[in-house]
């Protein structure tokens, strides 16, 4: 049966040539989904009887609800949604004020291994589909209220690359939801050839997981550091034009005793000089099975005020959903609540 959602216009028609239907269908089928967000057949009503029938018997739109809800105190919502044959993933719905973040995972489990984050710390399941990843955004009952996305959930963004760009497309395309590609944010670890691409074929807002500035102390919590350097990363971005174009970020996070140090960040300031970006610091969030704390507030801030008064500038982040383990590095989808 085909899932309708995450294919473009141009497969869309041809689909719909393919079953009899008249070409304007593919668009009429893209104004109920990514417009009016419906993913029942016969509530598309300017659909003919027949067409519905026809599709309902060959097609889905792959619109699933979440499994699981949890709300946060802070007004965090946590969604958890069933991946067939692989699993769960979780998207994280963040309000603040006039923006409304959905935080979105891009894979089930994640082969980084990034010894800090839980999701690393599963495994690889497998990656997901365009259709997997848009649904997580247009089932949710706050889809039209969004501001902005962030794909920063589980999974390497990068290591599945053509989904993730092939929802970016629905995404931003007239025929989609038409969102400026500047309210979607890619994170990765800093697979430079994939990074590459993502900046050639797009115009979403970059962030890179960086974490310690120096080599050897990043592999030891960062494996892929060894196949893809992030001063070849940092390289790369040195060759674009950034200023005034989109916003290349630098996620850190705060681990007490191991990156927290003034040293630390003096070559986080040398490596980066040059390169007009900004550094986000995240307070690491404790999990039981992991050894790090995080750094204290005092330490924290001394770290932020360094860095903007050596001309990179610095913010840090608030802390949102961890009591419902939705911050950052905490996503697990190990399943619904029994």
């Amino acid at each position: 049966m085909t899932s309708l959602l995450g294919l473009t216009l141009g497969e869309l028609q041809s689909y719909c040539l393919e079953q009899g239907f008249p070409k304007f269908t593919a668009k009429q089928l893209c104004d109920w989904m990514y417009q009016k967000r419906v993913g029942n057949f016969d509530s598309m009503t300017n659909l003919s009887f027949k067409t519905r029938a026809i599709l309902k018997e060959k097609a889905q739109t792959g619109f699933s609800p979440a499994v699981d809800c949890q709300k946060s105190s802070d007004g965090t919502k946590k969604y958890l949604f069933s991946i067939e044959n692989q699993g769960f993933v979780e998207a994280v719905y963040i309000p603040d004020d006039d923006r409304a973040t959905l935080c979105v995972s891009c894979q089930t489990g994640c082969k980084m291994g990034c010894r800090f984050c839980v999701t690393g710390q599963q495994g690889f399941h497998g990656n997901i589909s365009a259709a997997q990843i848009l649904n997580q955004i247009i089932s949710i009952p706050e889809s039209s209220s969004l501001t902005n996305i962030v794909f920063m959930g589980m999974g390497e963004p990068m290591d599945n690359y053509d989904a993730v760009c092939s929802a970016i497309n629905a995404i931003t395309a007239p025929w989609g939801m038409g969102w400026s590609p500047h309210r979607i944010t890619v994170s990765s670890v800093g697979i430079t050839p994939m990074l590459r691409r993502l900046i050639d074929e797009t115009q979403v807002d970059i962030a890179v997981s960086l974490h310690n500035a120096f080599p050897e102390q990043r592999a030891a919590m960062m494996p892929m550091e060894k196949a893809y350097p992030i001063k070849e990363t940092i390289a790369m971005l040195k060759e674009y034009n950034w200023f005034g174009q989109r916003r290349i970020s630098f996620e850190y996070t705060m681990f007490s005793g191991i990156n927290d140090d003034i040293a630390h960040a003096a070559e986080l300031v040398r490596i980066l000089r040059g390169l007009h970006c900004r550094v986000n610091l995240i307070r690491f969030h404790a999990s039981p099975d992991m050894p790090y704390r995080t750094s204290d507030q005092r330490t924290i801030e001394s770290f932020r005020d360094y860095l903007n008064n050596h001309g990179i500038i610095c913010t840090l982040r608030a802390s949102r959903g961890e009591d419902i383990m939705a911050a950052c590095g905490l996503l697990a989808g190990k399943g619904a609540k029994q």
